[in-house]
């Protein structure tokens, strides 16, 4: 009797199931999917996320390490842009597997810091401990083949339902365009808001993009509404003007 390659298929995939004890398969959640909660400890107390900010927009960061060169940059960044992302009801979280005490000390010597002429604003976002590397393993943060104990640099950008919309990995080697991070998050509002798209290299206050439409009888409505707000390139590229 022979056997299938559908078969084979299975019969691989019940042998690898097998080895593999279910509790120690964690699946990094995907853009769509609810953010993992977790509680933990921080430097501005005990979070419960991402319950504690229900209706605003929240921004994950996560770092290999405290004390490291690309990572301070980052967090000094970060501190005088605090402000920018409030506007944007929008709340900044900071994680590493670094323990509490040593974050609090973190921040105090980044605050001390002064960088290309300024100097640090007051680190009100909290420094989330992961000590145990719990809530990295939850959130897919830990590449083993890159690092097994200190997590790559990840982005979550999570709605104010707590739906994850922008997942992004850099390695440790690399550090964030932030400006870009803002700028994707202010994307992210936009079509919240009107159900528009952004184009290639769009820029806060450049006009944005509908979809295209869908059929012959679509195309025939959008032509007629043409108009100072509304103008297309060509059948499946429209754009809008925002006031």
């Amino acid at each position: 009797m022979r056997t299938s390659p559908t078969q084979l298929l299975l019969c691989g995939a019940f042998i690898l199931s097998m080895g593999t004890p279910a509790q120690d398969v964690v699946r990094m959640p995907l853009i769509g999917d609810k953010a993992p909660s977790f509680t933990a400890q921080t430097t501005q107390g005990v979070l419960n996320f991402p319950e504690d900010q229900l209706g605003k927009w929240k921004i994950l960061f996560s770092h290999p390490a405290d004390f490291t060169s690309v990572c301070s940059s980052e967090i000094f960044e970060l501190s005088l842009m605090q402000d920018e992302f409030q506007k944007l009801n929008t709340a900044i979280y900071v994680l590493s597997t670094d323990g509490l005490n040593s974050h609090i000390q973190w921040v105090k010597s980044i605050e001390e810091l002064r960088y290309k002429d300024r100097s640090s604003e007051p680190i009100r976002f909290p420094l989330i401990a992961d000590d145990r590397m719990e809530i990295s393993t939850k959130y897919g943060m830990i590449h083993p083949s890159a690092n097994s104990k200190e997590t790559i640099r990840a982005v979550f950008i999570i709605d104010p339902e707590s739906i994850i919309r922008m997942i992004a990995y850099y390695p440790s080697s690399v550090g964030r365009n932030l400006e870009e991070i803002r700028r994707t998050l202010i994307a992210l509002q936009l079509q919240e808001r009107y159900d528009v798209l952004t184009p290639a290299n769009w820029a806060p206050g450049q006009d944005v993009m509908i979809h295209s439409p869908a059929s012959l009888e679509e195309s025939k409505k959008l032509k007629a509404k043409k108009g100072d707000n509304l103008y297309s390139l060509n059948w499946f590229m429209w754009f809008r003007r925002l006031d």
